[in-house]
């Protein structure tokens, strides 16, 4: 990939991050309650989606019961938290009542549908995509690629395993969009001490959720599957998701512009070695 599409690139999200983006967009049908139909936010969506189950429906065990379903025999829970706020009012010096709120941390198990018997669940959405050559030919060259896995209700990559899993070109809602989430996981498979060794040798230690490293890595692995869409010619169908993933990370650390510059430099050698024109020794980076 020449230099030239990467600082294009890199451009357009800067110049999108500046001009405000769009909340980002899950192009694939988000977990959910199958009785209150509300997605799962937050760190739920991590936990839930580190399951691999296919369907993306989730029910309590006495929600299961009260719609006439039961859970299979030997089916293990995955735990979803919240929130409870907690008040109480409390008289000042002056006599006069405040209202103190407290934020208690408190948890609750849930099942997959898939884990369920005799539920009616509704059927997920499939599109009649077809592969795009161009991006198969990318993840079909890439130097010692990971196993990659279909049929989860998320996208990740697990470094213990070195295998990356999401759902089937099918399951999203364009076929532009499978191939940049798909990218994103294979930036982040870069990162494994057999390849660039961005994460050390000890895979995610140092990458834990919620860190500024975490942040960090999240960013590279979005502006490499950005630079990825560039090289294949779709960044205009995914540009604006892109940029509005960037921004939801940049937000937890600052909203400084050059964390684009840092994380792009990292993600350029990423892509580089995806596409095979990585020129370095495959160290870990300084």
């Amino acid at each position: 990939m020449s230099d030239k599409v990467y600082q294009i690139v890199t451009d357009r999200i800067i110049e999108l991050l500046k001009q405000g983006t769009v909340p980002w967009q899950r192009p694939w049908k988000s977990n959910m309650n199958l009785v209150s139909k509300k997605p799962y936010r937050g760190i739920n969506t991590f936990l839930l989606a580190a399951t691999r189950f296919a369907s993306p429906y989730w029910v309590s065990f006495n929600q299961c019961k009260k719609i006439g379903g039961a859970i299979k025999s030997g089916a293990k829970a995955t735990m979803v938290i919240f929130w409870k706020v907690y008040e109480k009012e409390t008289e000042d010096d002056e006599g006069e009542l405040k209202k103190n709120r407290r934020f208690v941390l408190r948890y609750y198990n849930v099942f997959n549908t898939d884990q369920c018997e005799g539920l009616k669940v509704p059927a997920i959405e499939e599109h009649d995509h077809e592969p795009i050559e161009v991006c198969e030919t990318v993840v079909r060259d890439m130097p010692k690629r990971p196993e990659i896995r279909h049929g989860s209700n998320g996208a990740y990559y697990f470094p213990a395993e070195d295998s990356v899993s999401l759902p089937g070109l099918k399951a999203f809602t364009s076929p532009e969009e499978y191939y940049s989430t798909l990218f994103h996981e294979l930036t982040h498979a870069t990162g494994h001490v057999s390849r660039l060794g961005r994460h050390g040798t000890e895979g995610y230690a140092s990458h834990r959720f919620g860190s500024p490293d975490y942040s960090r890595e999240e960013l590279v692995a979005e502006m490499g599957a950005a630079f990825l869409c560039g090289h294949c010619g779709i960044e205009n169908r995914t540009i604006n998701n892109s940029a509005a993933y960037v921004k939801s990370w940049m937000s937890r650390l600052s909203s400084e512009p050059h964390l684009v510059i840092t994380a792009a430099a990292q993600a350029q050698k990423a892509s580089d070695f995806i596409l095979g024109t990585f020129q370095g020794d495959g160290g870990e980076e300084e």
